[in-house]
Order: structure tokens, then C-alpha cells, then sequence
């Protein structure tokens, strides 16, 4: 995609989540800082903290796992060894305690599977969603662009599927 169109499509998916009954009932939403050719949170984690959100960023840490701390408008930021941002300091809470996880994908199917960057970290961190049977908190929803969308994923045993994904045109 090119930088324009990224931005545009980026514009229209945050738009959707910011306008989704699931981000309007949220009180605490961690969500992801962006490389370069993923849809760009921004507007979201703005709108997030102009509703008086509680906003939260994942942080990995020493031994592999992933936490979330809370992001203000006046947060540090540095990059970790992935070269992502990450807060440098404040509260961390507990992943089940969040209502809604705003999660990256690099391509997902109709069937919610999603497939990350490869180190499982959101799959090890909701582990304690797998048998559950409904979808009370957190959601973890996934925002990608179409062109991410694939026919199929062979989820693997420790995979955990998304709630929804939102798109450009979905």
C-alpha cells in the first residue's frame, strides 16, 4: 500500500472502532504503538483519553512476557529490542482486567484466526481466553487492512482467535 492510501484506509478503520458500541462501553483499552505498515492507532488512543479512557501499551519484558502500562499524554516512550515503542514508566494492570485490546495482524481469516509478528506474546497473554465461552472482557479486537485478509489460517493449539477484525470496508 502506498503511505497515502495506508493513511486513508488507517483514518476509516479508526473511525469505525471509535464509533463501535465496544469502544464506548470500554473503560480500559490497551492498544498497540504502530510500525510503519500497520494501521495507525492514533486517533483512537486520542479519542480514548478525550473520553477519560484508561489507555494501555504492551510492554515485553526481560523474560518474553507482555504486560500492559498505562499511556498518557505525557508518557515516555523508547524503543525496546523489536525496535516498538514502548512506555517507559506507569501502572501496569492486569490483562484481565481490560475490556478492550486493540491487536495488531499481519493477516487473519473469516473464522477471526489471526496471525502476529511470530513471538505469541497476545496468545501467552490471553491464554485465559481459550475455552471460554463467551466474550465478556476482554475483546480483543484486531484492526488490518483488506489486503490482509487471507482464505485461511490452520490455527495452532495455542492460538487465540480474535473477536472481531475491523477493516476499511468491514
Amino acid at each position: 500500500m502506498s503511505d497515502v492510501a495506508r493513511s486513508e484506509a488507517s483514518s476509516i478503520i479508526t473511525e469505525r472502532i471509535i464509533r463501535s458500541h465496544e469502544f464506548h462501553a470500554c473503560k480500559t483499552i490497551a492498544i498497540y504503538l504502530p510500525t510503519n505498515d500497520e494501521v495507525d492507532p492514533g486517533a483512537i488512543i486520542s479519542r480514548a483519553w478525550r473520553a477519560k479512557k484508561r489507555v494501555f501499551a504492551p510492554v515485553i519484558s526481560n523474560r518474553g512476557d507482555m504486560q500492559f502500562q498505562q499511556l498518557t499524554t505525557d508518557t515516555r516512550l523508547e524503543r525496546n529490542a523489536f525496535d516498538i515503542w514502548e512506555p517507559v514508566y506507569g501502572p501496569f494492570v492486569a490483562a484481565k482486567s481490560i475490556d478492550l485490546v486493540i491487536t495488531p495482524v499481519v493477516a487473519f481469516d473469516r473464522n477471526k484466526h489471526r496471525i502476529g509478528m511470530g513471538g505469541a506474546y497476545y496468545d501467552r497473554c490471553f491464554a485465559f481466553l481459550k475455552n471460554k465461552r463467551s466474550w465478556r472482557r476482554p475483546k480483543l479486537l484486531g484492526i488490518a487492512f483488506d489486503c490482509q485478509k487471507v482464505e485461511e489460517i490452520a490455527p495452532n493449539p495455542w492460538d487465540i482467535r480474535l473477536y472481531c477484525v475491523i477493516t476499511e470496508s468491514s
